[in-house]
């Protein structure tokens, strides 16, 4: 019988993951994660299995540490930044 994840394991894993989605330089990397990373939680939150939940889960944490090293390697070679992320005055 597997144990599945507790509710604080899987906020705490779902937090960290969106805090590395976050640290991406490039604007499309960083929303593509952001939306992954809801997607694969919302699977989660709807599944009753126990054992599939915890398969799920065991995935998230490994796919925490692939983003996390994918982040770093993003931002050394980070690009320029695009149009949508400069913040400048309207005019009106």
């Amino acid at each position: 019988m597997v144990t599945p994840p507790s509710r604080k394991a899987v906020l705490g894993l779902y937090a960290s993951t969106l805090r590395t989605t976050k640290s991406f330089s490039s604007y499309n990397f960083r929303n593509y994660f952001v939306e992954r990373t809801k997607d694969t939680f919302r699977g989660m939150q709807a599944e009753q299995d126990p054992v599939k939940l915890s398969q799920a889960y065991n995935e998230a944490v490994k796919e925490l540490s692939v983003l996390r090293r994918c982040a770093v390697v993003n931002q050394l070679y980070g690009g320029w930044r695009l149009a949508v992320e400069e913040q400048s005055d309207v005019r009106t």
